[in-house]
């Protein structure tokens, strides 16, 4: 049984246009997207305060000669913060030490990700337990996992050390951490550890959107597992591949965490960061201004790399955002 008709739904029946339901009327007021943005507006200017404003106040301060030591001192001068670290031989010396150890991260971490993934993609017993076991490196807080490799790699109490003249390889234990050749090779494990696990997630992923027709077809076309790889695989995981490489070098250029605690930037200046130069700069000789500078170069270097891996991959196909 209909509900009876009342008048008021006649009304709205006559003032409604042919064709067109009474609720798809033009509201008066405001659009839908100026409600959203007066209604987010609170947010965003929490987040611009929050963010923002550090942001803005530290490029302010790495324009000015802010040494806490030297109040006396400080004023605007401009850029010469930025030109003092083009001469400057400490600055070279941990950026060249940050290059390489970007590098050598990244094409580890990239290589052993692509490798697990290929694994982890395929169907064995246990592979579901074995995908849950491998991103325990990565929940782990850095503080922690640096603590770990530390205890690993000790010269007097070291794990590695005890497995070592346990199994008679060598004879007395090792200070892995006090030459400058096994001490870089620490600090790259210790990063590639807790980066392969996110990588290889990621690029598992993507394996797992390859629609399975195409790898049919390519047995119908007798293509070998080798041509499938390159022909059918690594097309489809170039858009992975590059947010991979993005998140890597923007996490490996700026990593301070692992290198602190494993070395402090030691033995010498072998491993002395970017980054844990710039907080050095800042908190232990107090100069705020060219701290701040370190900090907005390391931004700019990062931004570079990402367009251009952007630039290189987007030729390769369309790059979706």
């Amino acid at each position: 049984m209909t509900a009876p008709t009342t008048q008021r739904d006649q009304t709205r029946r006559e003032v409604a246009p042919p064709g067109r339901a009474i609720d798809d009327q033009p509201r008066a007021g405001l659009s839908e997207t100026a409600r959203a943005w007066l209604l987010n507006a609170p947010a965003l200017a929490v987040i611009a305060l929050i963010i923002g404003f550090p942001i803005g106040y530290s490029f302010w301060l790495s324009l000015q000669r802010n040494n806490l030591k030297q109040p006396a001192k400080r004023g605007f001068i401009g850029a010469d913060n930025y030109l003092s670290l083009i001469t400057d031989q400490t600055f070279l010396n941990s950026l060249g030490i940050t290059s390489l150890f970007t590098v050598v991260v990244v094409v580890i971490t990239t290589v052993l990700s692509l490798i697990l993934a290929l694994v982890l993609n395929e169907t064995f017993l246990g592979r579901g337990v074995l995908r849950s076991l491998i991103l325990l490196p990565w929940a782990i807080p850095g503080v922690v996992g640096g603590l770990m490799w530390r205890w690993i790699f000790d010269a007097k109490v070291g794990a590695l050390n005890g497995l070592l003249v346990g199994l008679g390889v060598i004879d007395e234990y090792q200070p892995f951490l006090a030459t400058s050749t096994s001490a870089f090779l620490v600090i790259v494990a210790a990063e590639v550890w807790g980066m392969l696990p996110f990588a290889s997630m990621i690029l598992l992923a993507g394996l797992t959107a390859i629609p399975s027709e195409m790898y049919d077809a390519a047995r119908v076309d007798r293509a070998g597992a080798l041509q499938r790889f390159w022909q059918v695989t690594l097309p489809w995981l170039l858009h992975p591949l590059l947010m991979v490489l993005i998140l890597q070098t923007m996490g490996v250029f700026r990593a301070f965490d692992i290198v602190y605690l494993l070395t402090g930037g030691g033995p010498g200046e072998s491993t002395n960061v970017i980054s844990l130069q710039a907080i050095r700069t800042s908190l232990s000789y107090t100069d705020v201004g060219l701290g701040s500078a370190y900090a907005y170069v390391i931004m700019g270097i990062t931004l570079i790399i990402s367009i251009a891996y952007v630039i290189a991959l987007h030729k390769r196909g369309s790059f979706e955002v």
